[in-house]
């Protein structure tokens, strides 16, 4: 049996649900894209993800638009803004959107140099859940 390696840094975050399901982190020190297979028969995700590098620029636009609505999340966990004003609602951020319209495509295609892997996630102990520099959790993987 393979053993998952080191925790290792969540860029990240794009999609949530029971775990993290999509987003960008390293994997084997570089960073990559991850997404959360689905099981169509049980109609719930399954335990593993498909993970593959993305170059540096994508992973700068990736940050710009997280560091974007982690500055939105501290405001509305301080109450002072509400959810209608996140900055993925169209027309809301006009810099979160440009760089939406120029990672969509990226997010979506899956290369064929995907590799599958499971993943264990590990909490990190700090103040905020969603600081600039990423999610409070860290993620090891096993490559499959």
């Amino acid at each position: 049996m393979t053993t998952y390696g080191p925790p290792e840094h969540v860029y990240v975050e794009n999609d949530w649900y029971d775990g993290p399901r999509a987003g960008v982190a390293n994997v084997n020190g570089l960073p990559h894209r991850f997404i959360s297979q689905w099981d169509e028969k049980e109609d719930e995700y399954m335990g593993t993800f498909l993970v593959w590098p993305i170059d540096p620029e994508e992973l700068a636009l990736e940050q710009e638009q997280w560091r974007i609505f982690a500055s939105w999340n501290e405001q509305y966990e301080a109450g002072l803004v509400g959810t209608d004003s996140h900055p993925g609602h169209p027309g809301t951020n006009t810099r979160w959107d440009e760089i939406d319209l120029q990672l969509s495509a990226r997010r979506k295609s899956v290369p064929s140099n995907a590799k599958q892997a499971r993943a264990q996630m590990i909490h990190l102990e700090r103040e905020q859940r969603y600081a600039p520099i990423g999610p409070a959790y860290q993620l090891s993987w096993r490559l499959l």
